[in-house]
């Protein structure tokens, strides 16, 4: 699956395109730093993705090898490329209510979210005391302002588009994932049931992954969520990704139909979930 190993791909993959420009126009690297008044390294650095390009060096490029045409595509996607991995750090810098408000837009837009979830409940299906469980948590790893109760407020405003009609909402949970307690028995349980009562909406397809199931194809992997067919956010223990590119979008969603696959539903999701309750006592 794409990680951050998918952004060194991305920027190899410019660096290519570089060359070829390059190739195509007949100078050499060294003939081209030089017109760029460049060091003589920088453009086996640039085309060898071991440095990220800025809108500056694109224009260059293309200047010196006559192809300026080119410069807007190529900085486009030099841009997307640095977008793709963030660190947390950087997103929860100005507090965690300020990272919850960044997504409003994107989840107003969204109509068909597939989500699955390896680590915690889904946000969008989270219990205030959950919610404030697993942020005080972020808070205390990463040293983040302490801007709790107010992140919390955002996320449960949130969840009003699961009622508000004309979307979608497929979701997949691993069964560990119902058995981790986060905060304490008392907050886990309610949360517990409420992902009972949230799997009733029309909107909501919940799927649970049991424990022992044979995976075959649908090995475990990193949480992640998709927006439409447009956009796929990945969550990794450092940074999240975001993933624009149609192949690696398939690439997901070809993950997410083989965990489906071996997922329960209905009255047999229930079950798990009323067994992980009742673990609790």
């Amino acid at each position: 699956m794409p990680s951050s190993s998918k952004v060194q791909e991305a920027r190899e993959a410019l660096g290519r395109r570089l060359r070829e420009i390059r190739k195509d126009s007949g100078l050499t690297a060294r003939a081209l730093a030089v017109l760029a008044g460049w060091h003589e390294s920088k453009c086996s650095r640039l085309e060898h993705g071991r440095t990220p390009p800025s809108d500056v060096d694109i224009r260059l490029w293309t200047l010196h090898c006559d192809a300026q045409e080119k410069a807007a595509d190529l900085i486009a996607t030099a841009r997307g490329i640095e977008g793709m991995y963030v660190e947390w750090r950087r997103t929860e810098r100005a507090g965690l209510k300020n990272a919850q408000e960044a997504v409003l837009p994107l989840f107003e837009r969204t109509h068909r979210f597939r989500i699955y979830q390896s680590w915690v409940i889904p946000g969008l299906l989270q219990t205030a005391a959950y919610t404030t469980a697993v942020l005080n948590t972020i808070v205390n790893l990463r040293q983040t302002p302490d801007d709790v109760a107010d992140a919390v407020a955002v996320r449960m405003e949130r969840q009003h588009i699961l009622r508000s009609g004309g979307r979608r909402f497929s979701v997949l949970v691993e069964e560990w994932v119902l058995r981790t307690v986060i905060g304490d028995a008392k907050a886990m349980a309610g949360q517990l049931g409420h992902l009972l009562s949230v799997a009733a909406l029309p909107s909501v397809s919940l799927g649970i992954v049991p424990l022992g199931v044979s995976r075959g194809s649908g090995w475990p992997v990193e949480s992640f969520t998709m927006y439409d067919d447009a956009q796929v956010n990945v969550e990794l223990v450092s940074a999240h990704l975001t993933i624009t590119q149609p192949s690696e979008i398939h690439e997901y969603a070809t993950a997410f139909n083989e965990l489906a696959g071996i997922a329960v539903y209905g009255a047999a999701a229930r079950s798990l979930i009323t067994a992980a309750v009742d673990s609790l006592r």
